[in-house]
């Protein structure tokens, strides 16, 4: 009698264990279902103009952040996105082969002595400041002119499509955050991919 005891009280502590593991990460991860907003990036068109046997690309993106994203960048925790645009060439039979890649690395980081929001391109080192986040934000989701590929790179025999995607750097954040932004959705600010032909 002592022994099936002994199992029942096992079986329940072990049920309690379960129980107060489930409710502490329902209550962790309630803050990901709780935000109807919409955050994240969104490409809204993109296209690569010709431009004196130069293709160039020109975009437009709307960059809408999570309340948590907002609160970490007004404390000082710097922001990075990567912009990636690849040229691929179509085949039928075989994988498709990229014949250009391309990047820009955005940093955005709120300076509180100076009030003001600090934009940096990480590739070429220009730093831009703004007033406010929007102003901030704003500067990033308009690309023009930004050259990607000579014409003489592609083959007539062939057809071409691009594609465009932004990712939201989690692992440029303070590593105390790291794990929390990779189980709560308020941390996915990323774009998905935007795909086009490639008129030649």
């Amino acid at each position: 009698m002592a022994v099936g005891g002994s199992k029942c009280k096992i079986n329940v502590a072990r049920f309690c264990g379960i129980y107060i593991f489930l409710v502490a990460s329902t209550w962790f991860l309630l803050p990901s279902f709780c935000f109807a907003e919409k955050i994240g990036v969104e490409i809204k068109k993109a296209a690569l103009i010709l431009q004196d046997n130069n293709y160039e690309l020109s975009a437009e993106m709307v960059y809408q952040l999570s309340k948590r994203a907002e609160e970490a960048l007004s404390n000082g925790v710097p922001l990075f996105w990567d912009l990636k645009v690849n040229v691929r060439q179509r085949h039928n039979y075989f994988l498709d082969k990229t014949v250009a890649e391309r990047a820009i690395r955005y940093r955005i980081q709120y300076h509180a002595l100076l009030n003001m929001y600090r934009v940096r391109n990480e590739g070429t080192g220009t730093v831009e400041n703004f007033t406010t986040l929007t102003g901030a934000l704003d500067e990033i989701s308009i690309l023009q002119n930004f050259r990607i590929m000579d014409k003489t790179e592609l083959d007539p025999n062939y057809t071409y499509y691009a594609e465009m995607k932004i990712n939201f750097d989690r692992e440029a954040l303070p590593l105390p955050l790291r794990p929390i932004a990779y189980l709560n959705s308020q941390w996915y600010l990323s774009s998905t991919w935007y795909t086009w032909s490639l008129t030649k």
